[in-house]
């Protein structure tokens, strides 16, 4: 039987059987085989792995240590050596220490208490020494002395230092990543997965100007279940307030100012603070274990509340949905919705709409100019051309019926037909029935949240609408700040 050069593929390790084998025979193809394969070519690659190891039990009998497992790199002479470590190590975390226990590197400078060192015959009293500069070195503290003496290494699993988080690891300071492995560098995402690029949720960043000129409480958003790294910052002199799911106030609630501080809230702390300078801020880790509804106690104009979170990708589209109907409550009382049909059919009867006659009104005041309608156009939370269906005066306040024609500016949806409000038996400007105007009103909302109105402010920006006023509208829609 002839023998050749081994097959590609085949191990050059392998013998071939023959029905009677003999010592010598075997001996010398055992030779030929591995000169030959030695003479064939180079070693392809590195070596491989052995799977990893257990993990050792933790280097401490209580608070935080190591545990380490290890592998073996298998290479065949000529081949590269394997890529990666042969040792890992991850943090374990034990029940706390008791209140007197002696720390660790205590510990372990106390062993050389009384022992002779530096070629003497004198002994000491050793403490750690935090001065020196590699801090995962044994440097002790001859107490009385001003010297200090390094020993080594310290342990695997000893505190870099007291109180910080890295531990010591073969001679370096290590922190443990996410994932528990010391020196990996894993970090959480956005969105809390460990090692994660933030596509499994998304960020929610608004900044809220959706608010009248009336004292009392505005809703801002819901922040829903499942936020994380939660944001809010308001420079005024309003106050951020926080309710519950439970319709409990967290912080500023029910017309109290709270102090700075952190606060338990819906599975997390929540963290309040409020500057010298008119500036408040929360902030909140997550994630949120229930809904919690951010809120806006205004003492002056909003000059705006931006808030942002992270929130889970699933849960994006839900929130959606209830932050609508919180910003988009039913108005009180709603007109009640109508197929389209001709305007004159729209307008509704005398009888429909009764009105008090009006008693002697003053006249209002002269608000005509650019500044003034820049000032209500930028400021508001509408503009849009409307007809008057009806009105309805009663002693505080002022009901017009409205049909919308053209929006030019809108803060949430608008319906067809909607109400709005003036201040008083007597607005300013009055508005006469069967008329269309270009008006820019605000949006308002009781503190309990059972209102929802468009009001036009007293002394407010009513003008009858025209081809001029509609271009005068579009000019202020450009001048009006980002």
């Amino acid at each position: 039987m002839g023998f050749g050069p081994c097959p590609a593929g085949a191990s050059c390790m392998g013998l071939l059987c023959s029905p009677r084998p003999r010592p010598l025979q075997n001996l010398l193809l055992l030779l030929w085989t591995l000169l030959n394969c030695s003479l064939g070519g180079s070693a392809q690659g590195p070596g491989e792995w052995t799977p990893w190891g257990s993990w050792t039990r933790c280097s401490s009998s209580c608070g935080r240590g190591v545990s380490v497992r290890s592998r073996r790199c298998i290479r065949l002479p000529g081949e590269e050596p394997c890529s990666g470590d042969s040792h890992e190590y991850r943090l374990c975390q034990l029940p706390d220490c008791s209140p007197g226990a002696v720390p660790f590197r205590d510990l372990q400078c106390a062993l050389y208490n009384g022992r002779p060192v530096l070629g003497t015959q004198e002994t000491y009293q050793w403490v750690p020494f935090h001065g020196a500069p590699n801090q995962c070195d044994l440097n002790c503290l001859a107490e009385g002395q001003a010297f200090y003496h390094s020993f080594g290494r310290v342990l695997d699993g000893t505190p870099c230092s007291p109180g910080a988080q890295g531990l010591c690891v073969a001679g370096r300071c290590l922190s443990a990543g996410c994932d528990g492995v010391l020196g990996s560098g894993a970090l959480e995402d956005r969105c809390g997965l460990c090692g994660g690029a933030n596509d499994t949720c998304l960020l929610v960043q608004r900044v809220f100007r959706d608010a009248g000129a009336f004292a009392g409480y505005w809703n801002v958003t819901l922040i829903p279940a499942g936020a994380r790294h939660i944001r809010v910052v308001q420079r005024s002199r309003n106050h951020l307030a926080l309710m519950g799911g439970d319709g409990r106030y967290v912080l500023n609630g029910d017309w109290a100012v709270s102090p700075p501080g952190t606060y338990e809230a819906a599975g997390t702390h929540v963290v309040y603070t409020r500057a010298a300078g008119p500036e408040e801020t929360l902030h909140a880790a997550g994630p949120t274990t229930q809904d919690l509804l951010l809120q806006v106690l205004l003492r002056e104009p909003n000059p705006g509340v931006q808030f942002e979170f992270w929130l889970p990708r699933e849960r994006y589209g839900p929130f959606q949905a209830q932050a609508q109907v919180l910003g988009w409550a039913p108005r009180q009382p709603q007109p009640r919705e109508v197929d389209p049909q001709p305007p004159q059919l729209l307008e509704p009867p005398a009888a429909r709409a009764p009105t008090r006659a009006p008693g002697p009104c003053p006249p209002c005041p002269d608000t005509r100019g650019r500044a003034h309608r820049l000032l209500h156009y930028c400021g508001s939370d509408f503009v849009f051309q409307a007809r008057v269906l009806g009105t309805h005066r009663q002693a505080q306040e002022t009901r017009y019926e409205v049909r919308i024609l053209l929006i030019y500016k809108n803060r949430s949806p608008l319906r067809m037909r909607e109400y709005v409000w003036a201040p008083g038996p007597c607005p300013c400007p009055p508005l006469a029935p069967h008329r269309e105007y270009l008006l820019a009103v605000r949006r308002l909302i009781s503190p309990d949240g059972t209102q929802d109105r468009l009001l036009l402010p007293h002394a407010g920006y009513a003008r009858p609408w025209s081809p001029a006023e509609d271009s005068r509208a579009r000019l202020a829609a450009r001048r009006c700040p980002v």
